[in-house]
């Protein structure tokens, strides 16, 4: 088989990524106004099992975002010296990785968990899934989910912010400005 071939088998991959993840992410319930930990939170009952947020400072050689599988609980960390924006990014690609099932074939790898959580038993790590434990397709797909929720986040939260449709017989204007009363030959 040339590149060609190849090429289009990859494409036909990405699109069925693509179209599984936006399955995965239009089935999710997501609160509105949107914000991660809510989400997460929603996540965390839906699931039946905790997850943990924990804000830690960044450290040379260690990724910003880690989910941490203990036998109780789930815990994410994620960088604390960084902008609101990036925390947001780095806990929604964190849950991405639950939401996907892929903590579920991940291998255990305490040593990552004890630089960051000292004080975390290595015996109560069941896997520490950082971005050098995951595969590649495996974040990929963490990063689609966590950018089509944001997305799909967006546009509930547009929708919700729009103004109320118009009274029947009523024009728009009188709707946006909020003028009421007699219609004139003008409004139409």
């Amino acid at each position: 088989m040339g590149n060609g071939a190849w090429c289009v088998r990859t494409d036909r991959g990405l699109r069925r990524q693509w179209q599984r993840c936006l399955r995965t992410v239009e089935a999710l319930q997501l609160p509105s106004p949107f914000d991660a930990t809510v989400f997460i939170d929603m996540l965390a009952r839906t699931r039946g099992r905790p997850i943990d947020l924990v804000p830690v400072v960044a450290r040379p050689h260690t990724p910003c975002g880690l989910l941490i599988t203990t036998d109780r609980a789930d815990c994410i960390l994620y960088a604390a010296d960084t902008t609101p924006l990036h925390q947001q990014h780095i806990l929604l690609h964190e849950a991405a990785h639950i939401i996907c099932g892929h903590h579920e074939t991940a291998p255990a790898a305490t040593a990552a968990a004890q630089v960051l959580m000292p004080h975390l038993p290595a015996s109560l790590v069941q896997r520490v899934l950082g971005r050098s434990v995951y595969t590649e397709p495996q974040e990929q797909e963490a990063e689609l989910v966590a950018s089509l929720i944001l997305t799909r986040a967006a546009g509930l939260d547009r929708a919700s912010a729009a103004p109320p449709p118009a009274e029947p017989g009523g024009s728009r204007l009188h709707t946006l400005f909020g003028a009421h009363g007699r219609r004139t030959r003008a409004d139409g």
